[in-house]
């Protein structure tokens, strides 16, 4: 639903405010991207004048459509903003370093005030935010009551003019038209109001109004171009902000800038369960193939050669046209990773702030495309791995410089996709992770210190519910909590969270998920009797190991592999299954490096594409088992979990293998 479509004097539907919470969202991300770069106005004598017409067209627009909500606070905060930032562009105050602090700090209350209308929560107060905007707009400097840089010498700021300009054939063919008269009217002065009219005579006329301190002359050269010119009392000239329409009036054929909403015309905004609806349609039809696929495998033998061709050849086309179908579903749902992204400089920029310590963050990758879901599920854990860095990771400006180090810090937070895997980084330069101190804190805090043995086993500790390396919490780290989330939630994604440190080089936290969770390629792989899918995209490598080439080590087994060995676990010990009788087993390598590890199973049979059933009820919830699918036969297949299985091994003693489920499908 538009803003027009609200009913004058109803409430808000739950689509429009749908609508403006989206819309919200957008104008923010546009105004913290802004404030950045007004950021860097500060002192420089200049401010891009680009960049305040494009943050007022953004305040201006959160306004408008928080009044249409009756959202008062938010209109206040908007409104407030464009005082300041109208304030610059008169040149009535100079930009400093409190005043883009304030605009920041509005930002941040708007956000956390539409939060709470989202949420049902209490509104926070705004009267703070509120009264420091207005102490800069009235706080003019003496230096500053000279005229604008750039206007006629001489001539005063106060004098405002109404210009009406009323576009003719004859204009036209003279090629005169608004544009150009804006451009013009620009160069005169400031354009505090712009607006088009319908006259008398039906046809379109614009009418400007400018703060101008030019002479007669000039603005007499203008009415041979169809202007007709005012001079106004300073008593009719608009003096409420809320009623200035942006003068930035764009010109004929171009969309209004004040227009309800952002998004293009050709975008069309789809609540996420319609999707989920969808991928769920597309995840039966997977599925009904595939029993397709075993009805027409068990009467190939009864079907003419000639006859069977055809038949075969219309099931590889339904087979191509529903990948398709599938994928085209999935684009969809994709949503570039930027959404997580451009909110990080905000939040590094306040927190540098508050510790006083000189960082720069490096984007990279921001059009990496990712499910929604798992964007709405990593912002926080992303969130929380930034605020780390800063706050745990980078040293302070003078530690830094002692070490040898530019003053400057620098937070790498970057995204790529190899085949259905995304992995997100969030590195620092900073002085890495003390492991002497972690092993401390662990000992002090009941853990095994020598679990710090090497870099997973760190991160083991730095995961652990409740473990802080802090005494106290702050805004930017909290008590043990984070970590924990960071590496749960990653977890229940079906996704791996790893860590690389060195001493004084810094920390890189790298996180591989699944693109998407509802879809996709498995390996079908049999274990004694029984049947279980593995997810393609979590098993580094498929490998034959002879049984002549394992060896018993502490009681447990090990193969070797690629220069070195590999740990071996065998799921029909796992999984309690008598062991077949055969001279190679199929293993799957899950992990890299030091934490690889290789799940044995009888053979691996074949690969397929997977609808995923995900096992959410704690009665039915088994650790390694992530899920069920069904192959085509109407029988339940297992969804092994394997980088869950190989954490959950890791962590036993030697020798431990317990049974922890109780089959698989068939």
């Amino acid at each position: 639903m538009s803003p027009s479509e609200l009913p004058a004097g109803d409430e808000p539907s739950s689509d429009f405010l749908n609508d403006y919470f989206a819309e919200c969202d957008e104008h923010l991300m546009g105004v913290r991207r802004l404030l950045l770069r007004l950021e860097q106005s500060i002192g420089r004598g200049d401010i891009n004048t680009s960049v305040l017409d494009e943050l007022f067209r953004h305040f201006h627009s959160l306004k408008g459509i928080s009044g249409m909500v009756e959202l008062r606070p938010a209109e206040e905060l908007s409104h407030r903003a464009e005082d300041y930032l109208r304030a610059l562009r008169r040149h009535d105050v100079r930009l400093s370093p409190e005043g883009v602090n304030a605009l920041f700090d509005a930002t941040q209350l708007f956000e956390q005030v539409v939060n709470a209308r989202r949420s049902g929560g209490v509104i926070p107060a705004i009267d703070a935010a509120v009264a420091t905007i207005a102490g800069l707009v009235s706080a003019r400097p003496a230096d500053l009551a000279a005229p604008v840089p750039g206007a006629p010498a001489g001539a005063p700021l106060t004098p405002h003019w109404r210009f009406l300009f009323a576009p003719s054939r004859e204009l036209v063919g003279r090629g005169i038209r608004v544009d150009l008269i804006r451009t013009r009217l620009t160069a005169l002065g400031e354009i505090i109001h712009a607006a088009p009219h319908v006259t008398d005579s039906g046809m379109i006329a614009f009418e400007f109004i400018v703060a101008t301190g030019a002479d007669a002359e000039t603005i007499a050269a203008l009415q041979q171009d169809g202007v007709t010119a005012e001079r106004l009392p300073d008593a009719s000239v608009v003096s409420d902000p809320a009623a200035a329409v942006d003068p930035e009036w764009p010109a004929v054929g171009e969309p209004s800038p004040v227009a309800g909403s952002v998004a293009p015309s050709h975008v069309v905004r789809v609540d996420l369960t319609r999707l989920d609806d969808l991928m769920r349609n597309v995840g039966d039809l997977v599925i009904s193939r595939a029993r397709l696929g075993e009805t027409l495998a068990r009467i190939e033998s009864h079907v003419p050669a000639g006859e069977w061709r055809a038949v075969q050849e219309n099931a590889l086309v339904i087979d191509r046209q529903l990948r398709t179908l599938r994928e085209a579903i999935m684009r969809v749902r994709l949503v570039p990773i930027g959404e997580i992204f451009r909110r990080m400089p905000f939040v590094v920029r306040d927190l540098a702030r508050e510790t006083g310590k000189r960082v720069r963050l490096q984007l990279q990758g921001q059009s990496t495309e990712i499910d929604k879901f798992l964007i709405e599920r990593m912002m926080d854990p992303v969130l929380h791995l930034v605020r780390n860095a800063v706050s745990h990771g980078i040293e302070t400006a003078d530690e830094r410089v002692a070490a040898g180090k530019r003053p400057e810090a620098t937070i790498t937070l970057s995204a790529s996709t190899a085949g259905e895997i995304v992995t997100l980084e969030v590195a620092d330069d900073g002085r890495g992770i003390d492991v002497e101190a972690v092993r401390s804190r662990a000992a002090g805090a009941g853990l095994d210190p020598a679990t710090a043995g090497d870099a997973a086993g760190l991160l083991e500790l730095l995961c652990a519910p409740g473990f802080s390396t802090r005494d106290e919490s702050d805004r930017a780290s909290g008590r043990g909590v984070g970590m924990a989330v960071v590496k749960s939630t990653v977890e229940e994604l079906g996704g791996v969270l790893r860590m690389e440190t060195a001493a004084g080089a810094g920390t890189r936290f790298i996180v591989e998920l699944p693109v998407t969770l509802a879809i996709t390629d498995a390996l079908i792989a049999k274990v004694g009797a029984e049947t279980f899918a593995a997810p393609q995209a979590a098993v580094r490598e498929v490998i034959a190991v002879p049984l002549s080439a394992i060896r018993a080590l502490e009681q447990n087994e090990i193969t070797p592999y690629r220069g070195g060995v590999l740990p071996l676990v065998r799921l029909s010990r796992l999984f309690g299954l008598a062991d077949a009788a055969r001279d190679t087993l199929h293993v799957l390598v899950v992990g890299t490096g030091g934490s690889a590890l290789g799940l044995a199973v009888d053979r691996v049979v074949g690969q397929r594409e997977i609808v995923v059933r995900a096992a959410t009820d704690p009665l039915v919830k088994v650790a390694g088992i992530s899920g069920a699918t069904d192959l085509g036969d109407g029988r339940v297949v297992l969804i092994i979990d394997p980088a869950a299985l190989a954490r959950q091994m890791r962590g036993r003693p030697a020798g431990v293998v317990d049974g922890i489920a109780g089959g698989g499908g068939r």
